[in-house]
C-alpha cells in the first residue's frame, strides 16, 4: 500500500492525523493503473470558496422611556411615596427624594423603562390612584440623555470614584 500513498497526496485536514482521504486512496490507485486517470480526477474538480463569517455584531438596545410622575395639588405625599415604594421599587429614602422632586420642581422621574413596561406601570399606578381617589398623572417620554437626576445615566460624564467630582461620595451637586 506504500506505493498507493506515494501517488496520492497526502494531506492533514483533521480527518485523520495525516492519512490521506479515500476518495484520493481511490484517485490514486487509478492512477496506477492509468497515470491519465488521476489527471481527470483533478481536471474535473472546482474551487470551492468559502465566504468570511459574518461580523457577530451586539443587538441594539431597545430604546428606553422614562415615566414621569407629575405634581397635582390633591395627590398626598404618603400615597405618592407608597406608589414609588410599590411599583417603581424604590427604597424609602429614594421614594421620598422622587417625591420631593415632583412636590417642589412640579416633575420627577419615577424610572426608566422599555415602552411597553412603562406603559404598564403607568396604567397599573393610574388605576390604583383613580381606585384611591387621587388624581395622580403619570407620562411616558422618551428618556433624556443628560438629565442631571439619573444615577443609572451611563451617558453621564461624572466619575462617581472621584471625590473632587459632584457626583463622588458626597452625592450631586456635593461639595467640590
Amino acid at each position: 500500500m506504500k506505493g498507493a500513498e506515494g501517488a496520492g497526496s497526502a494531506r492533514n485536514d483533521g480527518r485523520g492525523g495525516g492519512r490521506p482521504a479515500a476518495s484520493e486512496l481511490i484517485a490514486a490507485s487509478d492512477a496506477i493503473d492509468n497515470p491519465d486517470a488521476y489527471e481527470d480526477v483533478e481536471a474535473d474538480s472546482t474551487v470551492e470558496t468559502v465566504a468570511e463569517p459574518e461580523v457577530m455584531r451586539r443587538p441594539r438596545r431597545a430604546p428606553r422611556y422614562q415615566v414621569v410622575m407629575h405634581n397635582d395639588d390633591y395627590t398626598t405625599m404618603e400615597f405618592v411615596v407608597a406608589m414609588l415604594m410599590k411599583h417603581f421599587h424604590k427604597p424609602p429614602a429614594e421614594a421620598l427624594h422622587v417625591m420631593l422632586l415632583v412636590h417642589h420642581k412640579g416633575a420627577g422621574i419615577a424610572g426608566v423603562y422599555t415602552h411597553d413596561v412603562a406603559e404598564t406601570k403607568v396604567a397599573e399606578v393610574t388605576d390604583e390612584a383613580r381606585q384611591e381617589g387621587m388624581p395622580l398623572l403619570l407620562t411616558v417620554e422618551p428618556r433624556a440623555f443628560d438629565d442631571p437626576d439619573d444615577p443609572d445615566d451611563p451617558h453621564d460624564p461624572h466619575d462617581p470614584g472621584d471625590p473632587e467630582d459632584a457626583d463622588g461620595p458626597a452625592g450631586r451637586g456635593g461639595p467640590r
